[in-house]
């Protein structure tokens, strides 16, 4: 089966992430810069991979744009996000992404990534200092919000290979 893992990483989590996927299954690995110049056509399965963004996912527009045209592959998405595994949220996230007739056509995943503030962008870093002052400015702080504050002001990596565990069984099917 010929597969490519296509990736948009900011800070080099997603990166990561299918550089491992690529690597386990022996897909080809682009950037999404150099994806957009490539011909896909030849490939039976496609893998995105993107960062978290707002409650959807950085670029996923290009995606969802060629969801059509490539029509009778094996299309996944993974997102990569600061949040543990287990955030209960994460699960209400992915179903929103895509709708339900993209839904039928794309198998979507989560990997845990973490922050790396010196690889954000300026306005990446703006934005979240700006959520974190906002945070804490916060009264009645709930344990949640106590945490996430205490888990986005510094950097930190929670990736790790098992989190891909999932995808290469969804590609065996």
């Amino acid at each position: 089966m010929k597969i490519i893992v296509i990736y948009n990483s900011q800070t080099g989590f997603t990166k990561r992430y299918a550089k491992w996927i690529a690597k386990a299954t022996g897909a080809d690995c682009l950037d999404l810069s150099a994806a957009k110049k490539k011909d896909l056509s030849a490939y039976e399965t496609i893998i995105f991979g993107s960062w978290a963004c707002a409650g959807s996912m950085s670029k996923i527009n290009w995606f969802k744009g060629n969801i059509d045209k490539w029509d009778g592959k094996k299309l996944i998405a993974f997102c990569v996000g600061a949040s543990p595994i287990d955030n209960p949220e994460i699960e209400v996230a992915l179903n929103q992404i895509f709708n339900k007739s993209e839904q039928k056509k794309v198998k979507i995943f989560y990997c845990p990534g973490g922050f790396n503030y010196e690889k954000m962008s300026a306005k990446s870093k703006f934005m979240m200092k700006i959520f974190i002052k906002m945070l804490k400015a916060k009264k009645d702080k709930t344990e949640k919000e106590q945490m996430m504050i205490k888990m986005i002001s510094s950097s930190y990596d929670i990736s790790d290979k098992k989190y891909i565990e999932p995808i290469l069984q969804y590609l065996n099917e």
